[in-house]
């Protein structure tokens, strides 16, 4: 059972200096836990970590520093974390690239599918053994309403790219993830859910887009804190959330043949292998 003490916990968010995540930082640092925030940019993740602190009165709160369109940055990280901290109850798999993100990351892969999916894919396996040394934990992804099926002919969409279709895409591949991983991790003490903050909330990524806001993004750290601390949900996993309501998902999501697929490709674009995670 999550304790509401959580001065002894350890929480992991990325994409923890903007909209979103960096008001879900504060919440999670007003609450007293051990706060890990990661950010790609050093001076914006110095300045996120020194805002917070002051604003909440925590001392506890250190950074990480990743590109997540690069995957060897994503394991550096993920070595640095294993190296400083003996435990880690939560991971918020916040960070996304939205809508005007470029075409390409780093690693010549599609930016939405790599930021928004295979980053968190591989982060989170690469951090797995920490976690499960840390029960119960709790892994919650960031995800979103707006939901496409995959395209396994063409992953990264290079013969017809559409941002829009590229983000939803990688958004319904990271609730296919939840939960073929929950299924994996049942027994273990472990919950793996998914959420949609809410519908365009005034956010940075949002306002790139051209899309006038709907909402406050205060709505979407409540929902991000509610799945990474809800006593609620000590003994729910492998669902998807629209904000703090359990609900379904695209139809692929609940496809087998298709999650078994994703995961292979997965495995392979992540240079992860089975013997790797079973070992974790």
């Amino acid at each position: 059972m999550m304790a509401k003490n959580f001065n002894d916990k350890t929480i992991l968010l990325t994409g923890a200096t903007d909209g979103i995540g960096r008001l879900t930082a504060l919440k999670l640092a007003e609450r007293g836990a051990n706060l890990i925030l990661h950010g790609r940019d050093k001076d914006k993740l110095d300045e996120t970590i020194k805002e917070t602190s002051k604003k909440s009165g925590s001392n506890k709160i250190k950074g990480v520093i990743a590109d997540f369109s690069c995957l060897d940055e994503v394991r550096i990280m993920a070595e640095d974390i294993k190296d400083r901290y003996q435990e880690l109850n939560v991971l918020i798999n916040n960070a996304g690239a939205g809508f005007s993100a470029p075409r390409y990351g780093k690693d010549g892969y599609e930016l939405r599918f790599e930021v928004n999916y295979l980053a968190p894919f591989l982060l989170t396996h690469l951090l797995l053994p920490l976690i499960k040394k840390s029960t119960p934990s709790r892994i919650v992804n960031v995800s979103s309403a707006g939901q496409r099926k995959l395209n396994f002919n063409d992953i990264m969409m290079k013969d017809s790219f559409d941002p829009v279709y590229a983000y939803a895409q990688s958004k319904l591949a990271l609730i296919m993830f939840t939960i073929d991983l929950a299924a994996k991790l049942r027994g273990q003490d472990i919950t793996v859910n998914a959420l949609h903050p809410g519908t365009y909330l005034n956010t940075k990524m949002v306002r790139e887009a051209g899309i006038n806001p709907w909402g406050d993004p205060a709505s979407g750290a409540d929902a991000e804190v509610y799945l990474a601390l809800s006593p609620e949900l000590d003994r729910v996993t492998g669902k998807y959330f629209n904000v703090d309501k359990e609900t379904l998902a695209d139809s692929q999501a609940y496809n087998a043949q298709a999650r078994q697929r994703l995961w292979h490709l997965s495995l392979g674009l992540t240079n992860l292998n089975g013997k790797q995670y079973e070992d974790s």
